[in-house]
């Protein structure tokens, strides 16, 4: 058996098993792992399989070969994807489906991917071992999810970063309710600064030495590959009904969602166009048109979440393509605040459809494609649940959202937080205390 090796976007000589690169976050080298060689795994290879977890199973089997998890990957699976992605229609003509990803527990897409992350890494820790410290930045919903996924794990520490004030009211509470094993901080600059505090911690002599580190942002392999798993079995859903491929239109920030969609088509799963919907940051859509990489800081919209200047998943991307090439495997389109609030107005009156702000940014990229495009077989990417956003959302719909009990519950519980200066000084004073 020939084990799969992953190897950095930055240096092919850097490699590492599956464990070891999800345990390791980033390469040594600052960059993010990608398989040497990709497996293929046909819509033919799933015949009598549709359940999430049998899908992530036998899609993931492959990247996990010869890996000391390979034999935990059944009950990694049950662990990780016991709650429904269900696809549902819009309108009457079957063309058009929303696939809604908020059903976890902290009601976004990012439950999966922390989910399976925090199942892998609770079965490869050992008694007597130093804990391990999970770093996640993020500009919404990851730090509340990976907060859920490893709150009360044993022999697991969790940093989570977070842009003070530019996240929702509901998305904070979510990020500092847990205490315990979980540490909030609340940086006093962008999401951009909170990543680029993970990255350069990872890189730090000081902390290395005093904390085993790992990253729970989609940087880390093991949020991005089971983030394949949905789009796998959505695509099996509308190949066996209609005979098609499907085609998916992404809200986009950090580009973890959108590259996990990339990989389940580069493996084989039947999957037509992918659509990066963005929001007012436009370094993404500017890339494709011009061809020239330009990060910038972020700017603050509506849909939070993915307000991004500097998207790291881009560099998965870029390692594995072309920039032509690139621009044939994906296409993307910018939105604006009042295109989003529009968006929400107008589906709700139509569709009976209540959007959260990122999907709405989807909704609307969809309305905006021509009508031959339109006859395809579409699903929209529904990334969380709209009561994450009352405060945006009802205003403009003229109703209450209801609020998921799952979700409710932890808007009830207290808050734990301490803010911290943009600095990898302040950081590493707060980690180095902890412990």
């Amino acid at each position: 058996m020939t084990a799969m090796e992953f190897t950095s976007t930055r240096d092919s000589a850097h490699t590492a098993g599956f464990a070891a690169a999800l345990l390791q976050g980033l390469a040594p080298d600052g960059g993010l792992y990608v398989p040497r060689a990709w497996p293929v795994v046909p819509a033919t290879s799933f015949t009598g399989q549709s359940a999430l977890p049998d899908v992530a199973v036998r899609l993931l089997a492959p990247f996990a070969e010869g890996d000391p998890l390979a034999a935990f990957l059944p009950a990694i699976t049950s662990d990780a994807f016991n709650f429904p992605a269900p696809l549902v229609p819009l309108g009457t003509d079957g063309r058009l489906s929303v696939l809604e990803l908020f059903h976890g527990p902290t009601a976004a897409f990012k439950d999966f991917g922390a989910r399976f992350l925090a199942a892998c890494m609770s079965r490869l820790r050992k008694p007597g071992q130093r804990p391990l410290t999970i770093l996640v930045a993020t500009s919404g919903d990851t730090g509340g999810a990976v907060a859920a996924a490893f709150h009360g794990r044993p022999g697991i520490e969790v940093a989570v970063l977070f842009p003070k004030g530019l996240v929702s009211p509901t998305q904070e509470r979510q990020l500092t309710c847990w205490g315990g094993n979980v540490q909030s901080f609340a940086v006093r600059g962008t999401f951009d600064d909170c990543q680029r505090l993970v990255k350069q911690a990872f890189l730090d002599p000081e902390l290395r030495e005093h904390s085993e580190l790992s990253s729970a942002n989609s940087i880390n392999l093991g949020r991005l590959l089971p983030q394949a798993v949905y789009y796998a079995a959505t695509s099996l859903a509308i190949w066996r009904q209609y005979g098609e491929k499907a085609s998916f239109v992404i809200p986009s920030g950090n580009l973890g969602n959108a590259a996990a969609c990339a990989w389940a088509r580069k493996v084989g799963l039947p999957i037509a166009e992918i659509v990066l919907a963005h929001n007012a940051n436009r370094t993404v859509p500017d890339y494709l048109d011009s061809g020239e990489w330009r990060p910038r800081p972020s700017i603050a919209t509506l849909a939070s979440a993915m307000d991004i200047g500097n998207p790291s998943n881009m560099e998965r991307l870029r390692a594995l393509y072309s920039f032509e090439e690139i621009r044939q495997q994906v296409t993307a389109h910018s939105v604006s605040d009042a295109e989003i609030r529009a968006r929400i107005k107008q589906d709700a009156q139509t569709l009976q459809q209540i959007w959260c702000p990122h999907t709405a940014t989807a909704a609307e990229v969809y309305w905006q494609l021509s009508p031959a495009k339109q006859s395809a077989q579409w699903i929209l990417v529904s990334t969380a649940h709209p009561a994450k956003f009352n405060d945006i959302v009802e205003p403009l719909i003229g109703a209450e959202v209801p609020v998921p009990p799952a979700l409710a519950k932890l808007l009830s519980l207290p808050r734990y937080e301490t803010e911290i200066e943009p600095q990898l000084a302040a950081l590493r004073a707060q980690l180095q205390g902890a412990q």
